[in-house]
């Protein structure tokens, strides 16, 4: 993809989050601020672009951790597959997920304010010793609020969402996103839990799941002592 057209994309995502009808208050905060990175790669199908993408959320994670305003998220869109249902994003999804953690884990260790497994209602997914709280996109979403025309795996640093439990805007701004949700798609997220209630792992991609789902994800990131400190 050429420059001009990738710059064309980020610009079409920063546009989707600008909505007045968008429901997500950070999202839509941290584009206001022009706190939102956007990286380009190729097909979500393919591991190809796996180093780029850790890069990009590495340096993502540096520029975070410097900053002083509250609001930051980092999205890889996909120019690539066209994704024909929520069964075929979420299995890619899962893919580049445990891509990108089984690379981390060769250089940093887990987050160590989160817990690793993901069937916990304190997990949250970690690169660079960094948690993040994960969110996809794509046409074929069944939250309308989440149909994006190309398929993008989004990073919000979970540390973000413990700061603003601790405030009392938390509760308020939380009320307000799920009415706008309900505006927006119908009707609220059934996967959508209090923070902290389980994990956060089923909130991740949008699909709905039934029962007897079991997250696909594999964390293999050893000791603290086996790794690179962040």
């Amino acid at each position: 993809m050429f420059i001009i057209e990738q710059h064309k994309l980020i610009k079409e995502y920063i546009g989707f989050l600008s909505r007045k009808e968008f429901p997500c208050i950070a999202a839509k905060a941290a584009a206001e601020r022009h706190q939102v990175k956007c990286m380009v790669a190729g097909n979500m199908a393919c591991a190809k672009d796996d180093v780029a993408i850790l890069h990009f959320i590495y340096e993502f994670v540096d520029v975070y951790r410097m900053a002083t305003k509250p609001f930051h998220s980092a999205a890889v869109i996909f120019e690539q597959p066209v994704i024909h249902c929520e069964s075929e994003f979420d299995h890619f999804f899962w893919q580049r997920l445990q891509s990108l953690s089984n690379l981390d884990a060769q250089k940093y260790a887990y987050d160590t304010r989160v817990n690793p497994d993901p069937f916990s209602g304190n997990f949250s997914f970690s690169l660079k010793s960094e948690a993040f709280f994960i969110i996809g996109l794509h046409p074929c979403n069944s939250r309308i609020s989440r149909q994006f025309s190309y398929p993008v795996i989004v990073f919000n640093p979970h540390a973000e969402f413990v700061k603003m439990r601790l405030t009392e805007r938390y509760e308020k701004m939380k009320e307000v996103v799920r009415k706008k949700d309900v505006a927006f798609s119908g009707t609220i997220n059934p996967m959508l839990d209090d923070f902290g209630t389980t994990s956060e792992v089923y909130q991740y991609s949008g699909k709905n799941y039934d029962a007897n789902w079991q997250c696909p994800l594999k964390i293999n990131h050893g000791s603290a002592e086996n790794n690179s400190t962040p």
